[in-house]
């Protein structure tokens, strides 16, 4: 049966998948749109022409998946991807004329990928696999995702709050006293006045803490709303310091600073948040 002729139904819900589809080439974008006409819970809100109306666009609609060409002039999909923050990442399905990047692409944690030209059958797999990551993350543990958010903010143990849902109340909302980092199915929870400094890395957050490092997948914003900022300040557009922690001020050139940590830690401030810890200065 052709899926051109037929609309293949999602039989698990019809919520539309809104969707957008990146590709430089006029002819890829046309005919990836009409094969993708057969699937009515595709919703196609945008198409792109590069990489940067695509970082546009999944900014102002924050779609739901986006088929996204590797290469293309300029910012590659590749690019693309690494220039989104994690709290705004739609499901990613590549598209290539190139087997080799298949690899690549999953370890970037896209969805799929379909390589060019695009065969219906595959089409429709890589489709399906779109719609099982979607119901699995809206309805994949809806109480364990609210857990981990209130564990993240109140820095209350699972079991604690868990006890509170099940009686009815939920804690007060605050700056945590401890900052759960989940690794491999196990939680630690880092009291929030051991943290001697955190820097970005991608999508990760590192955490020095009693000179042990923890990951966490979070971007700087997020994590830095979580931080009493009477304690911690930016410093730098990826570190965070421990004000408690530092024990020297370093002039450097151009306005810019090193503060040294009690640990030994040297970090760079840049000048544009030199005014957060003036007072210390």
């Amino acid at each position: 049966m052709n899926p051109l002729k037929t609309p293949i139904k999602n039989t698990q819900s019809m919520k539309k998948i809104r969707t957008i589809i990146v590709d430089d080439e006029s002819l890829a974008r046309r005919g990836l749109k009409l094969r993708l006409q057969a699937f009515e819970d595709i919703e196609i809100i945008e198409e792109c022409t590069n990489g940067r109306e695509a970082l546009k666009a999944i900014e102002e609609h924050s779609p739901d998946l986006v088929f996204l060409d590797i290469q293309m002039p300029g910012i590659d999909g590749f690019g693309v991807v690494k220039k989104i923050q994690a709290d705004t990442m739609p499901l990613v399905v590549f598209v290539t004329a190139f087997n080799q990047y298949a690899i690549e692409a999953f370890e970037i944690h896209a969805v799929d990928y379909v390589l060019k030209p695009i065969e219906e059958e595959r089409l429709t797999i890589a489709v399906e696999r779109v719609r099982q990551h979607l119901q699995q993350s809206e309805s994949e543990n809806h109480k364990q995702r609210l857990m981990d958010l209130i564990t993240n903010i109140t820095g209350q143990s699972p079991a604690e709050i868990n006890d509170l849902l099940s009686a009815g109340q939920l804690p007060e909302q605050g700056y945590p006293e401890k900052i759960a980092i989940k690794d491999r199915g196990e939680t630690t929870l880092v009291p929030s006045k051991d943290i001697s400094w955190i820097e970005a890395a991608g999508d990760y957050m590192c955490i020095h803490a009693n000179d042990q490092v923890h990951v966490l997948r979070s971007t700087m914003k997020n994590l830095e709303a979580k931080l009493n900022p009477q304690n911690f300040q930016r410093i730098h557009r990826s570190t965070i310091v421990n004000l408690e922690r530092i024990e020297k001020v370093c002039s450097h050139i151009n306005g810019e600073y090193y503060l040294i940590l009690d640990s030994g830690s040297r970090l760079k401030m840049s000048r544009s948040y030199r005014d957060k810890i003036k007072h210390i200065i």
